[in-house]
């Protein structure tokens, strides 16, 4: 099959993703960009779509990206080709010839110090007493420290904060109903009061502006998941904090705090949401390594000069 009509193939596949499979955006995106690149690969090295071709594009893959990358644009590949055999638009599939082996990396999550979080935070109460500020601004700091609290309180996704319906948080109970990977729905109580008290703050100050989510913008629309990165990154660089904090960072100290107080491993899975206990499990690593720096810190033993 020629190039050309093999990206014609694609677009009609994303077509199929889209319409008939009902996938999000941003996953028929990644297909998009994912196969796009395989077959510009191709083109530009003057190599034909067989194993040789394929055995090449894998050794790029692993040579640029880490192992989770390159399974995701494998399996966006293998899932189109697919498509195109039990279509019948192929006569033979390719990559049925093609082993594809990975080597499993552990990553450990980066995460955020306690006091890093505690420095942010205090910034910010700061900033909200700041009477040279106008009325909005100071209702904007106002939110902006509900939307940290939250994630640093729960552990929640910025893509479940963000898309908080209104009517999910009790906050005469102190309990949030989260909906998460797949639809799942999860509570998640706020074990703060002073915090439980500040997002009814919040509400009676944006009730007007909130339509159907919790957070919202100026506008009154959905507060956006690009908006909250932004936001901590504008507050982080004005407390002088060097570094570069994301929200899932928060999310993974949530986790690693709480599993370093001794915290049930079980409950810590249940709070974030994961389908999988050995999902959760990588935190025990990161607890052991934060072990390991405290003993190599401090342990006696390690001022004796024998």
């Amino acid at each position: 099959m020629e190039m050309i009509q093999m990206i014609r193939e694609m677009e009609d596949y994303l077509h199929v993703c889209e319409a008939q499979r009902e996938l999000n955006n941003k996953t028929v995106k990644a297909y998009r960009i994912d196969i796009t690149q395989f077959l510009d690969y191709l083109t530009q090295n003057q190599l034909l779509l067989d194993k040789s071709g394929i055995n090449n594009y894998l050794d790029y893959l692993h040579e640029k990206y880490r192992q989770r990358t390159v399974k995701r644009k494998i399996a966006s590949i293998k899932a189109f080709f697919n498509y195109l055999d039990y279509e019948e638009k192929i006569e033979n599939n390719p990559f049925n010839r093609v082993r594809v082996r990975f080597k499993e990396e552990q990553l450990l999550p980066r995460s955020v110090s306690q006091e890093t979080i505690e420095e942010l935070l205090k910034y910010m109460y700061q900033q909200r007493v700041n009477n040279e500020f106008s009325k909005w601004k100071r209702r904007l700091i106002l939110r902006d420290i509900c939307v940290i609290e939250l994630l640093f309180m729960t552990g929640m996704r910025i893509s479940e904060l963000c898309e908080l319906h209104k009517d999910s948080i009790d906050l005469s109970k102190g309990i949030i109903c989260v909906y998460g990977k797949g639809s799942k729905e999860r509570i998640i109580p706020i074990g703060n009061t002073k915090i439980v008290r500040l997002l009814w703050e919040y509400k009676e100050t944006f009730e007007k502006e909130m339509r159907k989510n919790f957070f919202v913008n100026r506008y009154g629309e959905p507060l956006s998941t690009q908006s909250v990165r932004l936001m901590i990154q504008y507050y982080t660089k004005c407390a002088g904090i060097e570094q570069h904090i994301t929200p899932h960072m928060i999310r993974h100290s949530f986790a690693t705090l709480l599993l370093e107080k001794g915290v049930d491993i079980r409950i810590i899975q249940q709070l974030l949401g994961h389908a999988s206990i050995v999902t959760t499990q990588i935190y025990t690593n990161v607890a052991s390594e934060q072990k390991k720096k405290i003993l190599e810190m401090y342990h006696p033993r390690n001022e004796m000069n024998i």
